[in-house]
C-alpha cells in the first residue's frame, strides 16, 4: 500500500499544503466537509479576497502580532512574491492597491478558489468533499482518520488545516484544536479577533451606518496608548467597525476582554489645534447670525453633527456670534477628542479571525511537525499565530501550509 498524507481541511492552508506535498510527488488525500473547497475565502476582502501584502519581508513579519518569529522559516521558504507567482502562474492575474495589498485583477475570491483547484487536480490530489473528520488516532505508527460517515482512511502523515473558530457558518467550529489537544497538544484560549468592537454609550447608535475616512483612533488603558492609526471607522448600532477598528481589534482585543478601554476619534487629523481653531473661526464668521445648530454643516457629515451638538454642551438654538472663546475651544476639544467607551469584541460568528490556537512552543517552526507526534503537521489558523488586516494572516496561511506540505513529503521519502 502506498504511503499516504492526508489534509484535513480545504480551505487556504489546506489547500496549499496538499499542492506543496504533491508537488514533492506525494500520494495526497484532502478532506475537506463542506460541499466546496475554500469557503472562508469567499468572503475574505469582502468577496474580493486579499491574496497577500506586496510588502518587503520585514515589513511582513512585522504586521504578524502573536509568534511572528515562529513564522521566519515558513515566510522565508514561501514569501509573499512566491505566493503571488503561484497564483499568476495558475491563470490568475494580481493587482496591487493601497497599503500593498494584493487582489485578484478580476475582484473575484472565486478566482483565487479556482487556481488552487485547478493545481490540485493538474498534481492529482484527491479531494473528498462532504467529508466531515470524526477522529484522529495513531497505532503502530500509522494514523487513522475517521470520518462522520464511520469511513476510515489511513496514512503515514497528517497534516490538520481545519481554521479557527471564526465564521463558524463555513465550517470552522474548532475540530482542529480538540484533534491537537488528543495528541498532547497545548491549545492556548481562542478569541475573536479582527472584528467590530461594543461602545457604551447611548448616542452612538444614532450614527449607525456613518463613515468617516482619514480619521485617527487612539485606544488608551488608562495612561497606556495601545493602539493609535489613521484609517477609516464605521459606526454601528452596537459600536464601531471598519479596517480602522479591526485592526484596533487585533492590537488592543486582548487587554479589552479585561474590561473597557477609551476610545478617542480625531475628527480632524490634518489640521492642529490652531489650524482647526482658525477653521471654526472662518465658518462661525460666515454665518455669525445663524443658531449654532447650523454652524457645523461645512465641518462635519449631517449625522454626526446632532451628536457634536449635544456632546458639546452648547445650546442649539444660540446665535453662532453668541458662542464664548471658551465654548469653541470646548468644540474644538470634542472635535479633536470624540470619546466612546469600548467594552468587547463582537463573537465568532463575525470575526475575520481566531486568536488563539496550537501552542507554537509544542511545534517544529522549521518543519511545522508536532513536537510531541511524529508525523503530524499543522497549518494556517490551527496555530497561535496572527496578524494585521491587509493579507498578513492569508500569507501566513499560505507558508505554513506550503512548509507543512513539503516538510511531510520529504518525511515520507526519508522513511522510505
Amino acid at each position: 500500500m502506498p504511503e499516504k498524507i492526508i489534509v484535513v481541511g480545504g480551505g487556504a492552508a489546506g489547500m496549499m499544503a496538499a499542492v506543496a506535498a504533491a508537488q514533492q510527488k506525494a500520494d495526497v488525500l484532502l478532506l475537506e466537509q463542506n460541499e466546496k473547497l475554500g469557503k472562508k475565502l469567499y468572503l475574505t476582502g469582502k468577496g474580493r479576497c486579499n491574496v497577500t501584502n506586496a510588502c518587503d519581508t520585514q515589513e511582513l513579519f512585522g504586521q504578524i502580532l502573536r509568534n511572528a518569529k515562529f513564522m521566519y522559516s515558513a515566510i522565508y521558504t514561501y514569501d509573499n512574491f512566491r505566493v503571488m507567482d503561484f497564483f499568476e502562474q495558475n491563470g490568475v492575474p494580481l493587482k496591487t492597491e493601497r497599503g500593498g495589498r494584493v487582489f485578484p485583477v478580476s475582484d473575484h475570491s472565486s478566482d483565487i478558489i479556482r487556481g488552487l483547484a485547478q493545481a490540485l487536480k493538474r498534481l492529482g490530489v484527491e479531494v473528498r468533499l462532504h467529508t466531515k473528520t470524526a477522529s484522529i488516532q495513531k497505532e503502530n505508527g500509522r494514523f487513522t482518520v475517521t470520518d462522520t460517515g464511520g469511513k476510515s482512511y489511513s496514512a503515514a502523515k497528517v497534516i490538520l488545516a481545519t481554521g479557527g473558530r471564526s465564521y463558524p457558518s463555513t465550517g470552522s467550529t474548532g475540530d482542529g484544536y480538540r484533534f491537537a489537544a488528543r495528541f498532547g497538544h497545548t491549545v492556548i484560549g481562542q478569541q475573536p479577533s479582527l472584528a467590530a468592537m461594543y461602545a457604551k454609550e447611548d448616542d452612538i447608535p444614532a450614527l449607525q451606518g456613518l463613515s468617516l475616512k482619514n480619521v485617527r483612533a487612539c485606544i488608551s488603558d488608562g495612561k497606556k496608548t495601545l493602539f493609535d492609526e489613521c484609517g477609516e471607522l464605521l459606526f454601528t448600532h452596537f459600536g464601531v467597525s471598519g479596517p480602522l477598528m479591526l485592526r484596533a481589534s487585533a492590537a488592543a482585543g486582548d487587554r479589552l476582554s479585561k474590561g473597557p478601554l477609551t476610545l478617542s476619534i480625531d475628527l480632524k487629523p490634518a489640521l492642529t489645534d490652531e489650524q482647526l481653531d482658525q477653521r471654526l473661526l472662518r465658518d462661525f464668521q460666515q454665518v455669525s447670525r445663524r443658531q449654532f445648530k447650523h454652524a457645523l454643516d461645512q465641518l462635519l457629515p449631517a449625522k454626526l453633527i446632532p451628536v457634536v451638538l449635544a456632546r458639546s454642551g452648547i445650546r442649539p438654538e444660540k446665535k453662532v456670534l453668541e458662542v464664548t472663546k471658551e465654548e469653541r475651544k470646548q468644540l474644538l476639544r470634542l472635535l479633536k477628542c470624540f470619546q466612546a467607551t469600548l467594552t468587547g469584541l463582537r463573537d465568532f460568528n463575525e470575526a475575520i479571525i481566531t486568536r488563539g490556537g496550537v501552542c507554537v512552543k509544542e511545534v517544529n517552526p522549521s518543519t511545522m511537525e508536532s513536537r510531541l507526534e511524529e508525523g503530524l503537521y499543522f497549518a494556517g489558523e490551527m496555530l497561535d499565530v496572527d496578524a494585521m488586516t491587509g493579507g498578513y494572516n492569508l500569507q501566513v496561511a499560505w507558508s505554513s501550509g506550503y512548509l507543512a506540505g513539503i516538510s511531510a513529503a520529504q518525511s515520507l521519502q526519508q522513511d522510505s
